[in-house]
């Protein structure tokens, strides 16, 4: 559940950014259309109550030093979010020091000691994100208790404000023992969630038209894209959330060709049936047909997976049979994004 925090009917002035005051009909939340965003935040600006009031959350909470977890599935935003934050807040550094937990203990030690002598030393950025907290095991969580900050930064150097992000439920983890209550609690200063894109379908079109201008350029122009084509985007389920679209818009630039980069999403569920986004037949090979499929299958079976595993890419490649390589590089194939790799 979003915070529900007002902000003030004046205009909010923020070192580097512009924001306008907006009321929403019932004048009880007040929300903020950003401008002069930086091209590369990655940032679109929600068109649906539940991401107004996040956006509102972020600017108030933004103004803060408190701890802020992320939690979300994967693909739905949470670095750019973190991003976001560290920018509002002013503090120094264009972007947070991220960390990937999935990485191994002694490297992810010697990157937050970095990290909190950099600001002990009034260097450094001013934030740090901890990108899929969940990966850690406990003594990693143990290690991270203990080095970060618990009060007044001492000798005089800069406080350094921590970003978390998760696509797992952190509190029940803590219950069955999976994970540090003591860490949890540090983290989950402020709680703000962020919904699958399939619960805020109308942004749909906003990120189309600003995937297809980011990869647009060095002679490639964006393909115009349909109302018929967006309403049927509209009916995808979108497991990967927006990292999945992104791809896709992606490959509508690569191809200049819309239809053709449509070809490999695999077939839209609406209630009990599948349609195909074109609905005309296509003529194709055995050998096409079958490899089509079997990309399809593979799709399926690694999504499955990663939702038994609450998307633990280690314990889901362990059930695949796989390694943990090639699960990332095929994640990273079918639009969905592995650990490290969130940045929308």
């Amino acid at each position: 559940m979003v915070p529900q925090l007002q902000l003030s009917r004046a205009d909010t002035a923020v070192p580097g950014w512009t924001f306008a005051g907006r009321r929403l009909d019932h004048g009880t939340l007040m929300t903020v259309e950003m401008k002069e965003i930086p091209v590369d935040a990655g940032y679109v600006c929600g068109q649906g109550a539940a991401m107004r009031a996040l956006d509102a959350a972020v600017v108030n909470i933004a103004r803060t030093d408190i701890a802020v977890l992320l939690v979300g599935e994967s693909g739905t935003g949470k670095e750019v979010y973190a991003r976001l934050i560290h920018r509002l807040s002013g503090a120094p550094g264009a972007a947070p020091k991220k960390i990937n937990c999935a990485t191994d203990a002694g490297r992810l030690q010697a990157q937050a000691l970095e990290c909190f002598r950099n600001r002990s030393e009034g260097t450094g950025a001013g934030s740090l994100f901890l990108d899929g907290i969940e990966e850690l095991d406990l003594a990693s969580q143990r290690m991270l208790l203990a080095l970060l900050p618990d009060g007044e930064p001492e000798n005089g150097g800069g406080r350094i404000r921590v970003l978390s992000a998760t696509s797992v439920e952190l509190e029940k983890w803590t219950e069955s023992g999976r994970f540090r209550r003591e860490l949890y609690f540090r983290l989950n200063g402020a709680r703000l969630r962020l919904p699958p894109l399939r619960e805020r379908k109308e942004d749909i079109p906003a990120f189309v038209d600003y995937f297809l201008a980011k990869y647009a350029g060095d002679g490639k122009r964006a393909p115009v894209v349909s109302e018929e084509t967006l309403e049927k985007l509209a009916a995808h389920s979108w497991p990967g959330n927006i990292r999945e679209l992104e791809n896709l818009a992606k490959k509508m630039v690569a191809f200049s060709d819309v239809r053709a980069a449509l070809s490999d999403l695999p077939a839209l569920t609406v209630g009990a049936a599948k349609i195909n986004l074109y609905e005309e037949p296509r003529v194709s090979s055995l050998k096409v047909a079958a490899r089509a499929a079997s990309r399809r299958t593979e799709r399926e079976l690694i999504l499955q997976a990663l939702e038994r595993t609450h998307w633990n890419r280690k314990r889901a490649a362990q059930e695949l049979q796989i390694s943990y390589k090639s699960l990332l590089y095929k994640i990273k194939q079918i639009g969905t994004p592995g650990p490290g790799t969130e940045e929308i």
